[in-house]
């Protein structure tokens, strides 16, 4: 009998001591009271759409309280809960599989309960929906600190999107601390990238089929160097633009750094040959071509192309269209004449950073007030055009009252990520939202979930260049020895009219 007390008071004892860590679900919890109310979260996960392949969507909760109480569940049945004194929720990983599989295509529930001097309130259920379509695995993106004094501090990593596995890409510590910039993929194939690195070793390096090399940072003969990049779906042409770039700093205002181009050229990389191949429609001083991005099919060529820059030019003048070009590779003049599919300018817009969906039936693209630097404008908004009848809408449910900016579709065109900096108006953070292509209609955006559901209040870096993977980066060394290695030149040919 004795014994038997004992083991009682004992199991009686953990229980309490997990309910204190939240570890243990304390038996019948009963509200003594109903709030209508939805409760506070962070990160907002709330009425959101998750890929079935998502990590944990760890949160805590923004309400006060003595203990909290959380169970998730799909329609009657409570797949995981877990109470403590803490209002973190963190999900363990084989409860959150549990959870995704059986939420497949329907809504499941996050339920709050709060005690407040020992009584317990029951707040309205948090409904978030599963997606059955998978997102990318893998993300690439650059680290960097959002202003312009620690630049030498940088790197290029790859989060493993099923759970929080981080791995270095690439970090400048290891090359000297040199910059490393506009990292680009092959429609999220790690077979087929390149990056930039300016400094002492200033060249691009270029990865493809196994085969790794660094050429020389503009062609001989340009008059600027190859800045944004964008791989034919072939692999064996990149796009580059060819831009002469100055940094502003503004005295007062809402964006105290512009960066703006004086010039800018289209050019086309032709990785087996070396040459910059390029048209007189597309590269000279009458105006700027800039951001290139290519149909599924490699046939047309979108950028945006805006008004030659001078030294009376305000910068707050300077707008960009959107343009297209075909492109026939074994052509001997592969260029075709080029067309504006929407004139921004006219409603004294400015367009930056055209994304076609694997589809070809959309174009994601960055508006602002001017120029294409739209990371500093916090008026900048996505917009969305259908390419088959040309009719542009404002994306209004990926945007927020500040910046929205660089995106870039998952491989199947279900997913979107977005660089937002809606938390605080300071650090860009990945937003992902579904894309249903019936409608034309994204979900909310939901943030990159962390393990520790505070890691953005603490983390000072900005995300740039968020690109989807389908798999792993596993030519780290050979990046890194190759940083060093001489630049292979590159000839320029231009096809005239």
């Amino acid at each position: 009998m004795e014994t038997k007390s004992l083991r009682i008071n004992l199991i009686a004892t953990l229980c309490l001591l997990a309910f204190g860590f939240a570890g243990c679900r304390p038996q019948n919890v009963q509200a003594d009271r109903t709030e209508e109310q939805l409760p506070r979260i962070f990160p907002d996960y709330i009425g959101v759409t998750f890929p079935v392949n998502i990590a944990p969507a760890n949160f805590y909760i923004q309400e006060k309280g003595d203990a909290f109480h959380t169970e998730m569940g799909v329609g009657e049945e409570i797949l995981y809960s877990t109470s403590g004194s803490k209002p973190e929720v963190i999900i363990p990983e084989k409860a959150w599989r549990t959870l995704l599989q059986r939420a497949q295509g329907k809504e499941f529930f996050f339920r709050i309960y709060i005690q407040r001097e020992k009584s317990w309130t029951q707040y309205a259920d948090i409904l978030n929906t599963v997606s059955p379509d998978t997102v990318d695995a893998f993300l690439a993106y650059r680290l960097l600190y959002p202003g312009y004094e620690l630049w030498n501090e940088m790197g290029i990593y790859e989060r493993n999107l099923t759970n929080f596995d981080v791995t270095p890409i690439l970090e400048n510590r290891d090359i000297g601390k040199q910059c490393l910039n506009c990292h680009t993929f092959n429609h999220q194939r790690p077979a087929d990238f390149m990056l930039h690195v300016r400094g002492k070793d200033n060249g691009t390096v270029v990865y493809r089929n196994g085969q790794m090399e660094k050429i020389a940072a503009s062609a001989t003969g340009a008059s600027h160097g190859n800045t944004y990049a964008a791989w034919h779906p072939s692999g064996r042409f990149i796009a580059f633009s060819m831009n002469e770039i100055q940094q502003f700093f503004h005295v007062s205002g809402q964006k105290p750094i512009e960066v703006s181009d004086l010039a800018a050229d289209l050019g086309v990389y032709d990785v087996d040959r070396h040459v910059l191949l390029t048209d007189s429609a597309i590269y000279g001083p009458d105006a700027m071509e800039t951001f290139p991005t290519w149909s599924p099919d490699g046939q047309t060529l979108f950028f945006c192309r805006g008004n030659a820059y001078t030294h009376a030019t305000p910068l707050d003048s300077l707008r960009y269209d959107l343009y297209a070009i075909p492109f026939q590779a074994d052509d001997a003049q592969p260029f075709g004449t080029p067309r504006c599919l929407y004139a921004a300018s006219r409603e004294g817009k400015s367009i930056s950073f055209p994304r076609v969906s694997p589809d070809g039936n959309f174009l994601l693209f960055t508006m602002s007030d001017y120029g294409n630097f739209s990371i500093w404008h916090p008026e900048s908004d996505l917009y969305l055009l259908d390419l088959r009848t040309g009719e542009v809408r404002l994306a209004a449910e990926l945007n927020s009252p500040d910046v929205d900016s660089f995106h870039t579709w998952s491989s199947t065109g279900r997913w979107l990520v977005l660089s937002s900096k809606r938390l605080d108006g300071l650090w860009a953070r990945p937003f992902f939202a579904h894309f249903d292509a019936a409608t034309g209609q994204f979900t909310k955006p939901f943030l990159l979930p962390q393990a520790d559901p505070h890691f953005y209040e603490t983390f000072t870096r900005t995300y740039n260049l968020p690109e989807f993977l389908t798999a792993p980066v596993t030519s780290q060394r050979a990046l890194l020895e190759t940083v060093s290695q001489h630049n292979t030149e590159i000839s320029l040919r231009i096809q005239g009219r």
